[in-house]
């Protein structure tokens, strides 16, 4: 099998693609997370973790999309 079956398949990701695809859309899923934890009434406890949860989210979020994506190298 030649590198361009390989990569087409799916058997190998290399870090930006494992970014792209994971990391970055799970920070963005615990931002939203943080958001319904701070407005749910039922427990204090989830809720004081809440903008905890955001933050997490946001900084991830910062250092995720700043990493280049595969298509886009110069």
């Amino acid at each position: 099998m030649s590198a361009a079956t390989n990569e087409t398949a799916g058997t190998k990701m290399g870090f930006r693609e494992i970014n792209a695809r994971y990391l970055e859309p799970g920070s963005q899923w615990a931002m939203a997370l943080g958001i319904v934890m701070l407005c749910q009434p039922w427990s204090a406890g989830i809720h004081s973790y809440g903008v905890t949860v955001i933050l997490a989210g946001l900084i991830g979020f910062n250092v995720f999309s700043r990493i280049s994506k595969p298509d886009e190298r110069k």
